[in-house]
This record gives structure tokens, sequence and C-alpha cells, in this order.
């Protein structure tokens, strides 16, 4: 039996107070906050060895080279990959996908060419590839989403997946509905038309088990902030097969075989694509992280994420002149809502004056808010942290709103 409180008290910056209320932190699809663990490894490399990887042949360099691979080799194990080879370091999952569509997109797209999205994606996923269709004359299609639920609308699916489809990007968990999409059979599907296949993780990879290899996807992109790691650093898986083929993203030191003034001859996968010097301290960090979360299990993680969000909605569907976003059961650790003649940000100032952190916007996923109407919505996503009592409190926070906008 896990002992969530136990956990909690891993998290230092959870013990305290906000506007003289204790701190009721809701806001961890944004970022999840950090445990000693990650923070003690963080010291202990800028303590006790730090230098640059790769260069270097004294002692600190070894150590810190050696912490540095140890990580790639964590964090294919924390996805299953089949090689760290297949790991390349990022600043997170929006660096992932900007890489893909700058090695394989400009190499593979041309005129006439479809580029394959849904109505959910976060701007991180919509944005690189509308950029990359400029350059090449492709296009950009959506698989559209069904109402208020945000479950997508497969039937649409055939008419959409057609030779003209060369990748298909789309989000395993909604950052803004909770929709956990169905991305094996997605990924399964495209590749039986010879479609490449990305899946972003960012939602997901603390929260589940992800096995890229069972997903089938080709790439995968998440980033350690939202997995208890340190901001600034995120994982790219690419398969082999497709990595050992692309061009480099950029262009410097460390990236390369020989360099001499005419000509330059560039490193296998992964580090012909890890230019320049890295953030060391961040896979690091990220390596603790991911032993931390696996300490606990992500199983265990996700069934507790599963039933504080569902609770949580259910709740809130109990009060009167709110509007529930997201799919009524299978959603994952967040709710999203919108009051009566309440904008967003004023339950987000008024719920921070409670002690309770949510997250009130677009949630980066404007098209998507325009699809349902709205501008905006309010937001509270959960981690194994997060308790019942937290939601019974939050609920009440939010009655409380409700009351000052009807005086």
């Amino acid at each position: 039996m896990t002992d969530w409180a136990k956990l909690r008290a891993d998290f230092p910056i959870l013990d305290q107070k906000v506007h003289g209320k204790s701190l009721i932190y809701f806001d961890n699809a944004a970022t999840s906050q950090k445990p000693r663990a990650v923070i003690q490894a963080l010291v202990n490399y800028y303590e006790r060895y730090n230098a640059n990887v790769h260069r270097g042949i004294h002692e600190l360099s070894m150590r810190a080279t050696t912490a540095f691979e140890a990580a790639r080799e964590r964090t294919a194990k924390f996805i299953n990959a089949r090689s760290a080879d297949e790991i390349i370091w990022t600043r997170g999952t929006t660096e992932g996908i900007n890489l893909v569509a700058s090695t394989w997109g400009v190499k593979h797209l041309k005129a006439g060419d479809v580029i394959l999205l849904t109505e959910a994606e976060h701007h991180s996923n919509i944005v690189p590839w509308q950029m990359l269709a400029q350059k090449t004359g492709a296009k950009v299609a959506y698989i559209p989403v069904a109402g208020d639920e945000g479950t997508l609308d497969l039937s649409a699916l055939d008419s959409l997946l057609t030779s003209q489809v060369k990748l298909l990007s789309l989000v395993h968990i909604s950052n803004s509905m909770g929709v956990v999409n169905p991305v094996a059979d997605l990924c399964a599907r495209a590749r039986k038309l010879g479609i490449v296949t990305l899946v972003d993780g960012a939602q997901s990879a603390g929260h589940m088990l992800v096995d890229v290899q069972a997903i089938g996807c080709d790439f995968f992109a998440f980033s350690g902030h939202k997995i208890c790691g340190p901001t600034g650093i995120g994982a790219l898986y690419g398969r082999m097969e497709i990595l050992e083929k692309l061009p480099p993203y950029q262009g410097g030191g460390e990236m390369i075989l020989t360099v001499g003034y005419d000509k330059t001859e560039f490193k296998p996968a992964p580090h012909r694509f890890e230019a320049g010097t890295p953030d060391i301290s961040g896979p690091i960090g990220l390596h603790a992280a991911m032993d931390y979360l696996e300490a606990i299990g992500r199983g265990n993680i996700w069934k507790h994420d599963q039933e504080l969000a569902n609770y949580a909605y259910d709740q809130l569907a109990a009060l009167k002149n709110i509007r529930l976003f997201g799919p009524k059961t299978g959603r994952a650790g967040l709710v999203s809502f919108l009051l009566k003649d309440v904008h967003a940000h004023d339950v987000v100032t008024l719920a921070d004056q409670g002690g309770v952190a949510l997250r009130g916007g677009h949630h980066c996923t404007q098209p998507l808010m325009h699809k349902l109407g709205v501008e905006s919505t309010a937001r509270a996503s959960f981690y194994f942290y997060n308790t019942k009592a937290e939601v019974d409190h939050f609920v009440e926070v939010v009655k409380e709103i409700q009351k000052f906008f009807a005086a």
C-alpha cells in the first residue's frame, strides 16, 4: 500500500502557506514539483563533479560524463527504447518536436504532402508544423474532436489517412481536456500506410507507464519538468532506423567527428543532434526523478491521478452554473471548467487567495478553445502528492467564488 502522505513530505515546497492558507498546488500539468532526491542530485553534481562532458580526461570530467550517459540509459529504460542511442537530449517536448520538423520534416516533406495532427494539440505540436508547411508547401490537416468531452472523432480517420499523409503527430494526453488518446492503435494504422508517427508525451511520461515499442511510434517527446525533474531538460526518442538517416539539427562542437576548412564529418546518433555544451545537470536531475517515480510505480501514480480527477469531476459536476470539459470517464489527472459569467482568470485569482494554485487561460490550445466557443478555461491538474482533502477544499473555494460573483 502506497503511503501517499509520506511521499508528500518529500516535497519541501508544499509545506508553506500562500496568502495565509496552506498551499494546494493544482497546476501540475504546467510543471510538477521536485522531491528532495532531485534537488540533492543537482546539489551533489555542482558541489562534487561539475565539469564538461565527453571532452575531458580528468577525474571530474569523467565523473560528469559517466553520470550524463547513465541518465541517457535510464531514460531509454524509462520509456522502453531499444537502445540509449535512440535518446536525444533536448530542452523539452517543444524542442523535440522542432528537432523532428527541422530534420526529418525538411528532408522528407514537399509540396502536396500532408501533416496530420488533432484539433486538441498544444501549440508546440501545431506551430512547428505550420512553419514547416510554409517552407515546404506541405499542408496541415486535423483529426476533429467531438464536443466538450474532447475525444477524437475517429469516424473521420479513414478519409483523412490518405496517401498524401506523410506524418501523424498527436498528443498522448490532452493538457487541456484530460483525454487519453489511443496512440498505439493510431500509430498502428498509420504504420500500415507508411506514415511516420510522433507522440507528444509531455503529459503522459510521468503519470503512466510508457512503452514506445508497444506504442509503435517513430518519435516520442517529453519534458523533465513535468515528471519531477528540472526545467530545461527533455528527451526525444527516435527509432534508430530513422535517426541514422537524418541530418544534424544544429552545428557546432561535440556533434562532429572531424572538421576541416572545407568539410565536416558528423557523429552518429544521438550525439549528431546535440551540438555544443549540453545541459549536464538536467539529465542528472532527470535521472533522479525517474528513479523516484519508478520506486513509487507509475501504475500506482496513474491509478491515484485518475481517482483524484474523477472525484474532483464528480464534486464539480454537482454544482450549478458550471461547464466541465473532457471525458466523463477514463480521464487523466486534470479537470477543466468554466463558471457561468466568471472569467477563468478571475477564478484563478480568487482561488489563489484561498491558497489554491490553478491555471487559467487557453493552455496553449487556442484553436481548440475557439472550436469549443470559449476563450479560456480554469484547470485543476493533479499529481501523486495531492489528496482528496485538497480537492474538497478546492471545491469549497469554487463555491465561494460563485457566491462572490452572485452577490
